[in-house]
């Protein structure tokens, strides 16, 4: 049997698995597993204990769990809540009204939750009752919450980021670097949006009042300082050279202890809960790394990684053709599975194939994270779409008609980010001696 119609037959059986409800993890490990006996049989299998000590003995990958517990901590405290509040005021008065603030709100929470998944359903569970309530457009205001959740896996720390470091060898505080004019980047075309849109459709967004004094611009203020305190004591620390990822991340859990026993409503029973919610959800992120792991030594072993190499360097694509072709790729993956899926099981594959193309790994990264917030928001499958509207308890339809134009601007980035590289390389290239 030829090495094409081998890795086609798993695949296949991956797709398979997968459409018949199996859990990501699991749909990539038997595949994997299978191909990895048909290879090298028992001998192959033994190396499996290699494998596993492999993929989890990574420094890198201990920033992961205390990351999540950050936003765990963020969330159970209700500070999602004061953020929501205190930027209503400061940017609410711009046209688009709460609109704004839905996706100011999702690059503030981002850069402290890392996730797309817990950035949108944080803020769409406070602003999503209180835009209905004031007539806005429903779709406009179910596709900002979703779009807007997408900048949890692009604006720094980002966990998609993590995996995607540890898979390729790359600095993550680069990547972090490289992430976020990008991230700033996305945030202001998503915001000119719905100002634009607020002022052809007035209807679609009302006019929100200013804030008229002094008094309440310090009020406003304080409910942002927390979280901007927060992000200086954890990124701008990682930025400064002065501690590591996980570092950062400690730093980052202990004061969101103190934040939320301060300034929100944490308590020791909540605190608990988050830690057992942080176990679920890492348990689950490191079973997909292992998977991932298995199935690539796979492929490492039977060397159909390099005939997959050879394959797509001999069509002699451009350097735009095959950035068009992952794009691809992974926006029809993302209709099955969620963003790190994609990035564990797509990202060994792609990964040597850079050199050919003379493409930058931290680029590399900044593109396939789009692609990915791309697919996290892609009718029909996206899941921040499925997010919203379990929220909403809305019509689909309407969330999806919502995040259409969402998906053109993230389109825009990714190719002006491919088209002008030092948007995500410049500053990486600040922090080398």
């Amino acid at each position: 049997m030829s090495p094409e119609i081998e890795i086609l037959i798993i695949f296949s059986s991956f797709l398979g698995l997968l459409i018949i409800g199996m859990s990501v993890p699991i749909a990539i490990a038997i595949p994997g597993l299978i191909y990895l006996y048909l290879q090298g049989g028992m001998p192959a299998l033994n190396s499996l204990g290699f494998i596993t000590w492999g993929s989890m003995n990574s420094f890198t990958l201990t920033a992961v769990p205390l990351f999540i517990f950050m936003a765990e901590i963020l969330g159970a405290s209700g500070l999602s809540s004061r953020i929501y509040k205190g930027l209503s005021k400061l940017v609410a008065p711009l046209p688009g009204g709460l609109l704004q603030t839905n996706i100011a709100g999702s690059a503030l929470f981002a850069s402290v939750s890392g996730s797309s998944v817990a950035t949108a359903a944080s803020l769409g569970r406070v602003a999503l009752p209180q835009l209905l309530a004031r007539n806005y457009s429903q779709p406009l205001a179910a596709g900002s919450l979703a779009a807007g959740g997408t900048l949890g896996i692009l604006i720094p720390p980002s966990i998609a980021m993590i995996i995607y470091g540890t898979f390729t060898q790359t600095s993550v505080p680069q990547l972090f670097m490289a992430g976020l004019i990008p991230g700033l980047m996305l945030t202001g075309l998503f915001m000119l949006y719905l100002a634009v849109h607020a002022l052809i459709i007035p209807s679609a967004a009302p006019r929100e009042k200013g804030i008229a004094s002094m008094a309440e611009f310090i009020k406003a203020l304080g409910e942002v300082a927390p979280f901007i305190l927060l992000i200086g004591g954890t990124i701008g620390l990682l930025y400064g050279g002065f501690v590591t990822t996980t570092e950062a991340a400690t730093i980052g859990c202990s004061l969101a202890i103190i934040i939320g026993f301060v300034f929100g409503n944490l308590t020791w029973s909540k605190l608990l809960q988050a830690a057992r919610v942080t176990i679920i959800f890492v348990g689950n992120i490191l079973f997909l790394v292992l998977a991932a792991y298995i199935f690539s030594a796979a492929v490492s072993f039977s060397g159909i990684g390099e005939d997959i190499t050879e394959f797509v360097t001999g069509l002699e694509l451009t350097r735009l053709q095959f950035f068009l072709c992952v794009f691809l790729l992974l926006t029809l993956l993302g209709c099955l599975i969620e963003s790190l899926g994609i990035i564990v099981i797509m990202v060994p594959l792609l990964y040597p194939m850079l050199g050919h193309y003379d493409i930058d790994p931290l680029l590399f990264g900044v593109v396939v994270v789009l692609f990915v917030e791309l697919a996290q928001i892609t009718p029909p499958m996206g899941i921040n779409i499925f997010i919203i509207q379990s929220i909403w308890e809305g019509k689909l339809g309407s969330v999806i008609r919502g995040t259409i134009p969402f998906c053109l601007l993230i389109l825009l980035a990714a190719f002006l980010v491919i088209g002008f590289p030092e948007l995500a390389l410049w500053l990486p290239n600040q922090m080398l001696p």
